[in-house]
């Protein structure tokens, strides 16, 4: 495999790569130090615990936690995962959306030395049986609201363990008690589930105490995250990100963010954290980087609720906004948000899918900033270019490689292309993963003989170095800054007896940046509601088909294949 070594490298840049003299105008390091292979993020968190202490380190519906205490917690859940006799390495799975919970246990599990494997918790019984299973995960963290979910699961893999949390678990006793009440009796969002064997979070919490906890022997190699990304084949992959990953990350978007901004240990900065914390550009962006920086990060457990976000905003003011193109536009779309004081925001920073130019120009005309994008994956921990947080205006452009990067754009044949002519973006650095779990063919697959990650997005770099992503040489489907994959959708559907065979495709949309559509032939009949319906039970809500064709028959190749690109002409698309 052309990148044998685990530990995060730092590529040899040639002196020609023209994005070099941008770093120089925007005063951006071009490279990042690395510290010690013997490193991990253990010494990171613990030198945040100290620096910060009494600063609120997550806010999450009124309520506070200090890093202190999530340096208490965490300890606390690190000798709860030790005292039930798991390794060093052994993977546990957290499923729940930004709760203060999330943090917490995702500390915990890191510092125990164990692999956090992050899960939609809109994932379906289907779905999480198949990241259960692959990721081998040993326990799992899960919110009440989507423990029925789990119950139903065919296959629950290896998981031994389960933990249960309710949404007020940590918003004291009265407001938490009422939080529970509400969800359960109110709103009626927790479904009946029968776990008997599972433990309650506040029980996991004070079961074993901080001092019993054992500090792990860790360094940059060793695997801390298990982010799932979807497949060339439908399944979904978990791409192994080491410690060195993440690391080398933290410190690339620092050099960007120090390029104009003051390290102020005592600022209160707040980074809002409305996109999920289970999603790799919010993990690292809101979650990893903002304790890194000391920011409280504002948790926004359900950012479509625009009304509660936006009181939310009122209220704490952020200085940092990461956001879809999903987001900024459900935002500027409201009168009340139109009408915040934004004297404290700093940088709006766009990730995930490209944020269209119309959105932009009325947030900017909004906020007074523009949005600043720019462009990663979960294989690269995931930022892997960006524009300068100074530029005047939206750019259209992902923006120049990161820190210690180096992008090549390639034809078919791995030759790198001119200046100003269409490539795959090819990667290669240190914030690149060690590799997918369990496919070390489609490992190899991935990268290019001289060791660049291909990340299957077609680009054209300009003079400058600035890249402009232009299509796709995938036929993965982005909807809200998740990625679909059409074969998992033309897998799940077919499987309905109504379905002879069927092709999806995305198509536009302005608030999510596509919707799939599915192109079915028929074998008996079904109408367009019952799969609609079909999908809903199958697949969590970005991946379910929102529009369905029947057609007699679909464009095929000499050999069978489904051609999504004629498919796509027939929308008018290619």
């Amino acid at each position: 495999m052309a990148h044998a070594t685990q530990f995060p490298t730092m590529p040899n840049i040639p002196s020609d790569r023209p994005w070099l003299a941008a770093y120089e105008r925007y005063n951006i390091d071009a490279t990042i130090d690395m510290p010690d292979d013997e490193t991990s993020l253990l010494e990171v968190f613990e030198r945040n615990f100290r620096r910060y202490g009494k600063k609120p380190a997550y806010i999450c519906m009124g309520a506070a936690i200090t890093f202190k205490e999530l340096d208490l917690y965490s300890r606390q859940i690190a000798s709860y995962l030790q005292s039930l006799g798991l390794d060093k390495g052994d993977k546990v799975a957290v499923m729940m959306p930004n709760i203060l919970q999330y943090p917490v246990v995702a500390l915990g599990i890191i510092r125990a030395g164990m692999v956090l494997v992050n899960v939609n918790p809109m994932y379906t019984s289907r779905e999480l049986s198949h990241q259960l299973h692959d990721s081998g995960s040993k326990a799992l963290f899960i919110v009440e609201n989507f423990a029925k979910t789990y119950e139903d699961a065919e296959d629950k893999g290896a998981v031994k363990h389960v933990v249960v949390c309710k949404l007020g678990d940590m918003l004291g006793l009265l407001k938490g008690t009422v939080i529970n009440l509400a969800a359960r009796y109110v709103k009626k969002m927790i479904p009946a589930y029968s776990l008997p064997h599972s433990t309650s979070f506040k029980e996991a919490l004070g079961k074993e105490s901080a001092s019993a906890y054992q500090r792990p022997d860790l360094n940059l190699s060793d695997v801390a995250l298990l982010q799932y990304t979807g497949g060339t084949t439908g399944v979904a992959k978990g791409a192994m990100l080491s410690h060195g990953n993440l690391v080398a990350n933290m410190l690339q978007i620092n050099a960007l963010m120090n390029s104009a901004f003051e390290d102020d240990a005592t600022a209160d900065n707040v980074i809002l954290t409305a996109l999920p914390l289970y999603h790799v550009f919010s993990f690292m962006v809101c979650g990893m980087y903002g304790m890194y920086k000391g920011y409280a990060g504002l948790l926004i457990p359900n950012p479509r609720d625009l009304d509660g976000l936006i009181k939310e905003m009122g209220k704490y003011k952020p200085s940092f906004i990461p956001a879809v193109n999903t987001l900024f536009n459900g935002l500027v779309q409201k009168e009340a948000f139109a009408n915040l004081d934004f004297s404290n925001l700093k940088a709006a920073i766009g990730g995930g899918m490209s944020v269209l130019p119309s959105v932009a120009k009325d947030w900017h005309k909004i906020t007074g900033l523009p949005i600043v994008e720019g462009y990663g994956l979960s294989e690269t921990s995931p930022v892997v270019a960006f524009n300068p947080m100074t530029i005047a205006e939206f750019t259209g452009k992902i923006g120049i490689p990161a820190s210690s990067t180096d992008v090549i754009l390639i034809d078919d044949e791995e030759n790198e292309v001119a200046i100003g002519e269409r490539g795959e973006v090819s990667v290669k650095g240190p914030q690149v993963m060690i590799g997918y779990q369990n496919r070390p063919d489609e490992t190899a697959e991935t990268f290019t003989a001289n060791g660049y990650l291909k990340t299957g997005d077609i680009g054209i770099m300009d003079e400058k170095g600035f890249i402009k992503i232009v299509d796709r040489k995938k036929d993965m489907i982005i909807v809200s800054g998740f990625n679909v994959y059409p074969n998992e959708i033309e897998e799940v559907m077919s499987e309905h007896p109504g379905v002879l065979e069927c092709g999806a495709i995305g198509i536009p949309n302005d608030q999510r940046g596509e919707d799939p559509k599915l192109f079915v032939v028929k074998k008996g009949e079904v109408t367009e509601q019952e799969l609609i319906d079909f999908g809903k039970k199958q697949l969590t809500g970005y991946k379910r088909p929102r529009h369905i064709q029947f057609v007699t028959e679909l464009p095929k190749s000499n050999v069978g294949k489904i051609l999504r690109k004629e498919l796509r002409k027939m929308e008018g698309l290619e």
